[in-house]
């Protein structure tokens, strides 16, 4: 399988200028952050969706990854990981644990994997954790945790998080997650039903400021493993 994933290193619409063309999207559609733009520039995307897709991969496109998911569009990705370093303004920092509900195909785990000291990733669906954990296994990408489990009540033997991002949609704000913060911390996710809004939760000690960004859309999360 190792073999496999280098005979799609790729030319033409998976190589590395093809990357950095989506590099420079990304700068046009507002995201400031270089180690962020570096991250996303240096992660393949291609590698994360069914080589079919490969052609799409740089597309800013969410694409389908099997049991009902969707890897999101590059921008959604780099925008979330921005606003996990930065909030919505103010110099980008360091983050040592991070954790991601929602690991999917893995792609974001391995962006936020450049950012963080170790990134533990929750998902519902355990074929999916499997694949995934194999995928990232034979990229190298060693400080991702994939781990099974309900998103809904977060990795409490794992916090606190310095970040914590959501790839799916809560219709209210998690206080089981917002307990899982650390002072000083981040979450940032897609909140609201039929209209969700990207959200960006800041904890100071016991008080947590909110802000509502530009309008997403994600899956909505679901309770319980499967």
């Amino acid at each position: 399988m190792v073999e496999a994933m280098n005979s799609r290193t790729g030319i033409g619409m998976t190589s590395a200028r093809t990357r950095g063309r989506m590099v420079e999207r990304l700068r046009e559609q507002g995201i400031r952050d270089e180690v962020v733009l570096a991250a996303m520039g240096e992660v393949p995307r291609h590698l994360f969706v069914d080589q079919a897709l490969e052609s799409r991969a740089y597309e800013d496109t969410a694409l389908p990854i099997g049991f009902g998911q969707t890897i999101s569009n590059p921008y959604i990705v780099a925008r979330m990981a921005e606003l996990a370093r930065h909030g919505e303004a103010g110099p980008g920092r360091p983050l040592g644990r991070v954790l991601e509900i929602g690991l999917g195909c893995g792609y974001q785990a391995a962006v936020l994997a450049k950012l963080a000291r170790e990134v533990v990733s929750l998902d519902r669906i355990a074929q999916l954790v499997g694949k995934t954990r194999v995928r990232l296994r034979e990229l190298r990408i060693n400080n991702v945790r994939p781990k099974h489990g309900d998103g809904m009540h977060g990795a409490k033997d794992f916090a606190p998080f310095d970040a914590i991002v959501i790839a799916a949609a809560f219709g209210e704000v998690p206080q089981e997650l917002l307990s899982q913060l650390a002072d000083g911390a981040r979450l940032v996710m897609p909140l609201g039903h039929a209209a969700q809004t990207l959200c960006v939760i800041e904890r100071n000690g016991d008080q947590f400021t909110e802000r509502h960004l530009e309008a997403v859309k994600f899956v909505p999360l679901l309770p319980g493993v499967a």
